[in-house]
């Protein structure tokens, strides 16, 4: 799991470069959820960055879809994001 949390978080710091950047893994949040699979993470990103910042919330947000096109299909259920 910190593997993946780490490969995630070298991408986005390669296409963006943040200032800060911190990736939680909140799936134990969502076990008693219908819709829970355990194959499958609920994560929270906390990234500091000029660049997000100059761009607005909508296309911030793609842009980290987009670099996490992969792991959304298949490794995340959900995403939260937090641009600081």
């Amino acid at each position: 799991m910190v593997d993946f949390l780490e490969e995630l978080k070298k991408k986005i710091i390669n296409k963006i470069n943040p200032e800060e950047i911190s990736l939680k893994d909140n799936s134990y949040l969502h076990e008693k959820h219908k819709s829970f699979e355990k194959n499958k993470y609920h994560l929270k990103l906390i990234i500091k960055s000029q660049k997000l910042k100059a761009v607005n919330k909508i296309e911030a947000h793609r842009l980290i879809f987009s670099i996490l096109d992969k792991e959304m299909k298949n490794n995340i259920h959900a995403l939260e994001i937090e641009i600081k």
